[in-house]
């Protein structure tokens, strides 16, 4: 029996990376293509193609070449092409085995452990002189990845209180995130319109630039949420793009940075209302289920939010642009503060309400 699971999940963690790395190297074919160098060949479009591949699961990259540095600042949006492609490989995995085994998160780990085992070797012997992965990351990030989208498919599991109250805190704040970040572009049309006619991308250049911005969006809202809570973020080292100061140097010319704000205004900081109110609602859910469940899911937000915080930051390459995206302690502890504000202003309004009776 675990032979026959370790045979099918090898052979689709194998059909996920190819669902992927397939079309990402034609990609890589027709830019190598139109680019045209002098001193390329034909492997260079592949290996570009798998460090796209690994890029989409945020495996950070050494660069020695033309460009010198590391790149770190990776979409969070490209993480959804490989958690997809696992999921149809995972589903079709289990549709293979017709139940023929005892526990599914048994297969979940073979899956994922096979699947972090080919990204590895895929990081190791991608090397260049000119460009490496930090290869030790990737069978963390790709187990991780590959074992939350096989949490996904088959039998539905279910959520704990303190998981779907956390779950709901997020997506408000995330999903307010998105609101104004769309309002922000769509109030930067022009400024949008005028960098890409800039960068002349031509008409594949467009179709990859539109897709760079769209994989850039989720890192977007992060910042968002981040400024609207006080703390702000960073577009390049010794940078600082808040309510409380607008401190910009030289930016790169991407269309997703001309929502960037050309002064600070303190009246974003309205918005920690908002938060606060989040928390106060955390506490009117989680209260109904005891104070363990609201602990439970504090910590939960907290992790949670330091994690998007680091997946939504990172370095550029460059010496200046060093520190793009989020400072991660600060976003979790702005807010923690603000939420736990909420919760202890529903926690103990009520008490002082009884007392004064």
């Amino acid at each position: 029996m675990l032979q026959r699971v370790l045979a099918v999940s090898f052979a689709q963690v194998l059909r996920s990376v190819a669902l992927l790395l397939l079309p990402l190297a034609f990609v890589s074919l027709i830019a190598w293509a139109t680019a045209g160098s002098a001193t390329g060949n034909t492997s260079d479009p592949m290996r570009a193609a798998i460090w796209l591949w690994l890029g989409a699961h945020h495996i950070p990259f050494f660069l020695n070449g033309a460009a010198t540095g590391y790149l770190s600042f990776l979409p969070i949006g490209a993480i959804f092409l490989p958690f997809f492609a696992i999921r149809t490989g995972f589903n079709r995995s289990l549709a293979k085995l017709h139940g023929d085994f005892h526990n599914l998160n048994s297969v979940r780990s073979i899956f994922s452990i096979q699947y972090a085992v080919i990204a590895t070797l895929l990081a190791l012997f991608s090397s260049s002189s000119t460009v490496s992965s930090q290869w030790y990351l990737a069978p963390i990030f790709a187990f991780l990845i590959s074992y939350l989208a096989s949490l996904t498919a088959g039998t539905r599991f279910h959520l704990s209180q303190a998981v779907s109250y956390a779950s709901r805190v997020l997506a408000i704040l995330i999903g307010a995130s998105f609101i104004a970040l769309t309002l922000l572009i769509f109030t930067h049309v022009s400024l949008f319109k005028d960098i890409s006619i800039v960068l002349q991308p031509g008409i594949f250049g467009s179709l990859l630039l539109f897709a760079l911005n769209l994989f850039y969006l989720p890192n977007a809202a992060i910042a968002v949420l981040s400024y609207f809570t006080g703390t702000g973020f960073a577009v390049g080292a010794d940078t600082l793009v808040s309510p409380f100061t607008n401190n910009l140097g030289g930016i790169p010319a991407l269309p997703l940075l001309a929502i960037l704000p050309t002064t600070s205004s303190k009246w974003a900081l309205l918005a920690i209302i908002v938060v606060i109110a989040v928390g106060a609602l955390l506490a009117m859910w989680a209260l109904a289920s005891g104070t363990r469940s609201l602990i439970q899911a504090l910590i939960l937000i907290a992790v949670s939010i330091s994690v998007l915080g680091y997946l939504a930051s990172g370095s550029l390459m460059t010496d200046a642009m060093s520190a793009v995206g989020v400072s991660v302690w600060k976003l979790s502890a702005s807010l923690a503060l603000e939420i736990g504000l909420g919760v202890a202003l529903m926690v103990l309004l009520p008490q002082i309400r009884l007392r004064r009776r």
